[in-house]
């Protein structure tokens, strides 16, 4: 299942160029609604909608921990594809690969576990809270993105002093996320401590 959903993020890039490629010709370019709406809107959109439909209701998806890793498998996918379009398309250089390979690929892995974790959430909560942590799986990555985008759109030449900021802050919050997912599942492995306790 990792591999189908990693494959799919493969796939819903292509649709999610032709609609940014149609919204941007359509809402013209206002830089908030590029960012927010155009960029990260459609992208984490197709990530979730593809996560919800597939996955969610899967007999594979049994854990809360799982939401992070289906999540982040479709995103590293869809940062392959969109990453290899960017290098083949506008002829990048190494140095541009090597960095777009440190940002955009671990921006969308920090997307990825965001929504997974509140999609994981989502799954094993009670009918209220579950909506509302669906929503959040949507709208937290969303947010994310945008900003993320809108550093880089905004700050041609100091964006470096941004972007390491919110970078850092994603990744300590992500690996708090996935510890905090991985000490709810019923499948870890027992640190010796709570062998002993039990």
């Amino acid at each position: 299942m990792v591999v189908k959903v990693f494959l799919l993020g493969f796939l819903v890039v292509l649709p999610v160029m032709i609609l940014q490629r149609g919204l941007l010709l359509w809402l013209g370019d206002n830089t908030l609604i590029q960012v927010f709406g155009i960029s990260a809107g459609v992208e984490e959109f197709f990530k979730w909608f593809l996560l919800y439909h597939v996955i969610y209701n899967h007999t594979e998806f049994d854990e809360p921990y799982d939401g992070i890793l289906y999540a982040t498998a479709v995103s590293l996918g869809f940062a392959t594809v969109e990453n290899l379009l960017y290098a083949w398309a506008g002829h990048a250089s190494v140095s541009m690969m090597l960095m777009r390979s440190l940002l955009p690929v671990s921006g969308h892995a920090m997307f990825g576990v965001v929504m997974g974790y509140y999609m994981g959430k989502a799954k094993f909560s009670e009918e209220w809270r579950s909506k509302y942590m669906l929503l959040l799986s949507l709208v937290l990555p969303w947010f994310w993105h945008g900003v993320y985008d809108l550093i880089l759109t905004k700050f041609k030449h100091d964006w470096v002093w941004f972007i390491i900021p919110l970078m850092a802050f994603l990744w300590y919050g992500g690996m708090a996320k996935i510890t905090r997912a991985n000490n709810r599942s019923p499948f870890r492995l027992l640190k010796r401590e709570e062998k002993v306790n039990m």
